[in-house]
């Protein structure tokens, strides 16, 4: 990489003999599908017949222009450039593909910013509280799972009960025995409602509406009704709902596991939003285009999530009311502070000289892969031959520095920072950004 100044770089990219001959192997093939020869079919054209009819120039043309775009974007990603404008290429054509190859591109780049002393920085963390509703929420659950049922059926039905019925379809189609609780949520509203005070024996005729905005009908006859009878909150509970012998003991389990659940939140926070004071302080501002992409990279996202979940974006904003205007301008927003975060970390991690070996980037991988079902080995090599470690080396380049961030900010009270916003400054902005949860390694905030 040379630096010719005013942010501009010259990257030389050396492509191995392998790669060239990979990319030549493919812009043939595609030649072949698209060139007419007489006397042979489309995809069969042997390879010397094909150069005698095209020229080699031709294929070296195909396989570099078809190529090129991806050796630039891996050589960018190893020398952790970050491009706000199209390369110019400069090269010559390749005259044989048993010998290495080279290339240069000329590009504008994203100055690295120049960021605060970060260890000056005070960060807010708020303290870690278990509200006791939770602990009470997750003991009455417990005491749903040993609840007693017995007969109730000399009353009506109440909500809460347990109820034996025989169904009948309007189709005539029926299902006997069938047991449904009452108040769960489990059932159609319109039967809910009609069971509600039914007695044993009796037989009640229920309509409702279909998804399809159809009706349907259904006959139901309450055959028994029984009753939950809960059990108390003591130790009896402890031992028959727990491996725990008294219910101090299932309290302190259930209250250390909820306090881990808040710990992580606390945590996630404070690392969020300590990258983000270090991006306020250090004024990164990153370049446009930079932002239009990672927008675009978030709104497609957006479109594809909803797909996932077959809802059209027209409906999407029919049912929120909210408008492609409003949509685009708030991931524009995500995008831009995604972005000074990513830098913001990256001149830290240059500042303290974070480099991440292979072996670190082969164990991230291999830990996944085994989570996945995966074999390791196999997923390694294909990432190293297709160049896709250089990313998983930058988030986690990133992470590092962020958890040297997080060791270093002084951590301050939620009610200390509260306070410190309601005071005005000059240089303190009207509004700020919706701010995300965000790690590194995520494009998009999470």
């Amino acid at each position: 990489m040379e630096e010719l100044g005013d942010n501009r770089v010259r990257l030389t990219v050396d492509v191995s003999a392998h790669e060239l001959e990979h990319a030549v192997e493919h812009a043939t093939n595609d030649l072949s599908e698209s060139v007419k020869i007489p006397g042979f079919r489309k995809g069969k054209v042997p390879k010397p017949v094909l150069v005698s009819k095209i020229g080699k120039d031709r294929i070296w043309a195909e396989a570099v222009d078809s190529h090129i775009g991806g050796w630039f974007w891996t050589a960018a990603a190893r020398t952790r450039l970050r491009p706000i404008s199209a390369p110019a290429y400069d090269f010559e054509l390749p005259t044989t593909d048993t010998e290495a190859w080279s290339f240069s591109a000329t590009i504008e780049v994203q100055p690295m910013p120049e960021i605060v002393d970060w260890t000056t920085l005070e960060v807010p963390r708020a303290e870690a509280e278990v509200p006791q509703e939770l602990v009470e929420q997750e003991l009455e659950a417990l005491r749903q799972t040993v609840a007693e049922l017995v007969p109730a059926d000399d009353r009506p039905a109440r909500e809460g009960d347990t109820l034996v019925v025989d169904l009948v379809g309007d189709t005539g189609e029926k299902q006997s025995d069938t047991v449904v609780e009452l108040g769960s949520g489990r059932l159609v509203e319109e039967i809910e409602v009609e069971l509600t005070g039914a007695t044993v024996g009796e037989t009640r005729e229920v309509s409702y509406e279909l998804a399809d905005e159809s009706t349907s009908s259904v006959s139901i006859t309450v055959k028994h009704i029984n009753e939950k009878v809960l059990p108390e909150i003591d130790d009896d509970l402890a031992r028959s709902a727990s491996e725990f012998d008294t219910l101090a003991e299932l309290r302190a389990e259930i209250e250390g596991r909820i306090r881990a659940a808040v710990d992580a939140e606390i945590d996630a926070a404070f690392r969020t939003a300590a990258v983000d004071v270090l991006v306020s302080a250090s004024n990164v501002q990153p370049a446009g285009p930079l932002v239009e992409t990672r927008a675009r990279e978030l709104l497609d996202g957006f479109v594809r999530s909803l797909g996932r979940r077959g809802i059209a974006p027209e409906t999407y904003f029919e049912v929120t009311g909210q408008t492609p205007e409003v949509l685009i301008t708030q991931m524009h927003k995500e995008a831009a502070q995604s972005v000074a975060r990513e830098l913001a970390l990256e001149a830290l991690a240059d500042r303290v000289g974070i480099e991440i070996s292979d072996e670190a980037v082969k164990d991230l991988v291999r830990e996944q892969a085994e989570e996945a079902g995966d074999d390791p080995a196999k997923v390694i090599e294909d990432i190293w031959a297709h160049g896709h470690q250089e990313s998983l080396r930058e988030d986690l380049r990133l992470r590092e520095a962020l958890d040297r961030l997080v060791a270093d900010v002084k951590p301050i009270s939620t009610e200390l920072a509260e306070a410190r916003d309601k005071m005005w400054t000059p240089d303190k902005e009207n509004t700020e950004p919706e701010k995300k949860l965000w790690t590194p390694g995520s494009k998009e905030p999470q």
